[in-house]
């Protein structure tokens, strides 16, 4: 496998993206492997690039893939639209570049952990809105996507590792304004267009508040006619999902499938 790393314009400032090519992709002359954008997680306002190598690392390898990590603009010096922004950004560049690694833009997808899910929601909603990123599956893991919080689990029953109240300070960073928490890029639970959005995975932790909400996202996708799978890993905190062997094994098994 081959690491690099470019930088792009994003939304308000540059962001970098990692770039994992696998050793197949020197194979072939013809631009084949599937592309993935991964997103890391750290509720919006910390986490970077680092964060995400073993799940990037892992889907390059078992999808495989051409994967590109986004390294997005954190809150809250930056927030909403500033992620979502660059990851739009991203996309773009995937579908105009990949070739150039290996990768064939019209099999693209998007994956992302914690504040990293909820980006992937957004960029969903974008990407069908502009028309202009063609994307064939999303890939939820411990998201969050309710800044109105009133989905969660109960954090003693449940004995999660984080907190309504960590929650509510990444939300508070992120969404400064309270009117930004009901804009369907903002909070996915509260859209009523959720046709149309590529194939879903959401993967979900038994000891973490937030798989209440994930999983009520799936069954709206589900209502609305977005082909939908869901898993949840039992004895799984939210902070052990992002590199746990089982919960990657089914993300690459997922795009593999998907891509």
């Amino acid at each position: 496998m081959t690491v690099c790393e470019t930088r792009i314009p994003g939304y308000a400032q540059e962001v970098t993206l990692r770039l994992y090519r696998p050793a197949v992709a020197r194979k072939t002359l013809r631009p084949s492997l599937p592309v993935v954008l991964v997103f890391h997680g750290g509720g919006f306002t910390k986490g970077g690039l680092d964060d995400a190598d073993p799940a990037a690392r892992f889907i390059a390898t078992h999808t495989p893939a051409f994967v590109i990590s986004v390294g997005y603009s954190l809150a809250p010096a930056h927030p909403f639209p500033a992620a979502p922004g660059d990851a739009y950004r991203a996309a773009l560049w995937a579908t105009e570049h990949a070739k150039d690694f290996g990768g064939a833009a019209n099999r693209l997808g998007v994956a992302g952990y914690d504040a990293g899910g909820h980006i992937v929601a957004s960029l969903t909603f974008i990407a069908r809105d502009q028309g202009d990123v063609p994307l064939k599956a999303q890939v939820l893991i411990g998201p969050m996507l309710d800044p109105s919080l009133t989905r969660v689990g109960d954090e003693t029953l449940l004995s999660s590792d984080i907190t309504i109240a960590d929650c509510a300070k990444c939300y508070r960073a992120y969404l400064p304004e309270a009117a930004q928490r009901l804009h369907p890029y903002a909070a996915p639970l509260e859209s009523r267009r959720l046709a149309g959005l590529p194939p879903a995975l959401i993967v979900t932790a038994q000891n973490d508040v937030l798989h209440v909400e994930a999983e009520k996202y799936a069954g709206q996708l589900i209502g609305a006619g977005v082909p939908t799978e869901v898993t949840r890993f039992p004895r799984v905190s939210h902070a052990d999902l992002a590199a746990n062997p089982a919960a990657l094994a089914a993300v690459a098994n997922f795009l593999g499938r998907r891509l």
